[in-house]
């Protein structure tokens, strides 16, 4: 990871023009206030792979590189799992351990049951038989937070993990939004609540709105988690949390046609580009080369299937309109399927990434509220 690139992008983008750069520049200038107060020592980043808090890593490692010129220090950084936690976020969780060299500590809790990190239920006060209890909590508190913060009992465990064995971090910067379910009230700092570890809770990206979070990731080309690539628009646990129905790719998005579209570009716009789809035999039931001619890149050609039966001839108007392109001469033909086999049977659905959610109101769809761990029997 180049941090002086990192640096100069991103406070490049602060100093620019884009409608994104007043958040960045207050954000820096958060991360820089509380680096002045405490110092890089004592100041610790949490990190659960998530789109806002890779937005939060990038930030800070462009403000150590400008300001503390310590790139050659790890960063301390925390992670506390949800229960059931994705394979791919935790893979991305290893490689951006090792690219941003993150000095990271996992607070693995030792419970009998799974307890939540985030709650958005109202605020309870700390009960007085869980304090110092890694046993059962009983269901009626188990999916409720706890304080004011409206966190977790996992959360609120892991923490004090956490300040047992890295007592100096005073600080720890988080990549809330104020549009998560705890963050209406929360400001750019925010110390913990009573009967919680003594911390100051830091906030840069408080401000920022949904569409802020994908701008500056795409903009910088920051590496984020492939589950956002599949439309996962917000991330927990494997039970809990499933691709946004907002994103699902449906019938108005693609015709119902097999095959649903073919891009042909060719070098030559008069030339003639023959495209036979390397499809499973199944898929094309028969259906014989395609010839698209590309003389008129604007025209809509139509496919002309070649039939060993009559008994396919039926089926011609399951073919729909391929469009022509011949404005990049590097691309080669490709073809693509829509979501039902010739024989009518469902393929699995496909979903727009993250990224392009309209409506950033709708990010936590795919999040099952209440949903608990399912119980695996003993064997």
């Amino acid at each position: 990871m180049d941090y002086k690139k990192i640096a100069s992008d991103v406070y490049n983008l602060a100093e620019s023009d884009e409608p994104i750069a007043p958040l960045v520049r207050e954000a820096l200038q958060v991360i820089e206030q509380c680096l002045d107060q405490y110092g890089q020592d004592h100041v610790s980043l949490s990190f659960n792979g998530g789109k806002d808090c890779t937005v939060l890593l990038h930030l800070y490692a462009a403000v150590l590189t400008r300001k503390v010129l310590s790139t050659h220090k790890p960063i301390f950084a925390l992670y506390i799992p949800d229960p059931s936690p994705f394979l791919a976020l935790e893979e991305f969780i290893k490689i951006a351990t090792q690219d941003y060299h993150l000095d990271l500590f996992t607070c693995n809790l030792s419970s009998d049951i799974q307890l939540p990190v985030e709650s958005v239920t109202p605020g309870v006060s700390t009960p007085t038989s869980l304090k110092g209890s890694n046993g059962y909590i009983g269901h009626s508190l188990q999916t409720r937070p706890v304080g004011a913060a409206r966190g977790g009992e996992g959360m609120r465990r892991a923490l004090e993990l956490y300040k047992s064995r890295f007592p100096d971090v005073q600080a720890i910067l988080v990549g809330t939004r104020r549009t998560d379910p705890h963050g209406t009230t929360l400001s750019h700092r925010n110390v913990t609540d009573p009967g919680w570890p003594a911390f100051e809770r830091i906030n840069p990206i408080i401000n920022w709105a949904y569409s802020d979070v994908w701008t500056f990731l795409r903009k910088l080309n920051v590496p984020y988690c492939t589950l956002y690539d599949e439309g996962y628009t917000s991330l927990g646990s494997t039970y809990n949390t499933f691709p946004n129905p907002a994103l699902l790719v449906t019938d108005s998005d693609s015709s119902n046609t097999l095959p649903s579209s073919l891009t042909t570009v060719v070098n030559n716009p008069n030339a003639m580009c023959f495209v036979e789809p390397t499809l499973p035999k199944s898929f094309m039931n028969g259906f014989g080369p395609f010839t698209i001619i590309a003389n008129n890149p604007h025209q809509t050609c139509f496919a002309d299937p070649t039939f060993e039966s009559e008994s396919l001839r039926g089926s011609i108007e399951t073919l729909g309109p391929f469009q022509v392109l011949a404005s990049d001469p590097n691309t080669q033909c490709h073809a693509e399927v829509n979501d039902r086999s010739a024989n009518g049977a469902s393929l699995p659905p496909r979903y727009r990434p993250a990224h392009e959610l309209q409506d950033g109101a709708l990010e936590r769809a795919g999040r099952v509220s209440g949903a608990i761990p399912p119980v695996i029997p003993e064997i």
